[in-house]
């Protein structure tokens, strides 16, 4: 990956660099983990929000965004490991609040189960579940998933990428939304969807989650492009089940937002969930 971002910079690990930008002081610091084709600058704005009370942390795993190039997709143990390693080598200290969203929440459940006594807190913004073919419908399967899509049209990309970062400075929208576009970052994003099904096999042979506050934001959401009351039923169910198994463990739902909007539409949403979790760790 060779642009060059608009903010933050690289710290090396292993011998490749890793983008990561840092925001705000305090503990316990607060790291997102992008969702399958976003990268850390994505979170940008919800980011600055956060850093108002404590550290909070975006950043691109290694193959994707401004991070340098390996082949995807990757394991959740490698992903979670290197996340690891990247926060020791910035003297960010555990434990961590984890905010995850999309294929974010494999890795940082993965991360939970190999270092349960780093993690003050989890919140999961529309996550995927390790168990989530086991409540959704056969079309909305994780192997449906993996399979190829049409190629995008990027000038419609373009102005949704740019709509959705309006609120962002100028100079970071320009550079990232140009970067989303690329043939680079789309390639990246369309190969880390194609190891779905294995990312869930490994992190359902884990132990279970450290029993640490958590909240999973649930978006229901009608997509024009994909309506089904069916998939939001089985959404509820799933993330009913996930908040079950923690003591301090709660479900919101949202209406109002779609999956890839969550955190443009409904920031208030996302920053007081992470706030919650963080004065609960």
């Amino acid at each position: 990956m060779t642009n060059t971002p608009p903010v933050g910079g690289f710290q090396e690990i292993d011998g490749r660099r890793l983008f990561v930008h840092r925001s705000g002081d305090g503990g316990p610091a607060v790291v997102f983990l992008p969702g399958a084709s976003a990268v850390g600058l994505d979170y940008f704005g919800v980011q600055q929000e956060v850093s108002r009370f404590t550290t909070a942390v975006v950043y691109d795993r290694g193959g994707t965004g401004y991070s340098d190039a390996l082949p995807l997709p990757r394991g959740a143990t490698a992903v979670a490991t290197e996340l690891r390693e990247l926060l020791l080598a910035l003297d960010i200290r555990a434990p961590y609040v984890l905010a995850a969203h999309s294929l974010g929440g494999l890795y940082a459940h993965r991360f939970a189960q190999l270092y349960p006594r780093e993690v003050a807190g989890l919140v999961f913004l529309d996550a995927l579940h390790p168990d989530w073919d086991d409540f959704m419908p056969p079309a909305a399967s994780l192997a449906a998933a993996e399979r190829p899509s049409p190629g995008p049209d990027r000038t419609a990309l373009r102005a949704m990428y740019a709509e959705l970062r309006e609120d962002y400075p100028e100079d970071v929208l320009q550079a990232l939304v140009e970067a989303k576009v690329s043939d680079e970052w789309l390639r990246a994003g369309a190969a880390e969807r194609t190891g779905l099904v294995a990312l869930a096999t490994e992190v359902r042979a884990g132990p279970s989650l450290p029993d640490v506050p958590m909240v999973a934001l649930t978006v229901v959401g009608t997509d024009p492009a994909h309506p089904s009351q069916e998939l939001n039923e089985a959404k509820m169910k799933m993330e009913a089940a996930r908040v079950s198994g923690f003591f301090r463990g709660e479900q919101r739902v949202l209406s109002d937002t779609l999956h890839h909007r969550l955190c443009f539409d409904r920031p208030d949403a996302v920053v007081q969930a992470i706030r919650d979790v963080v004065d609960g760790s």
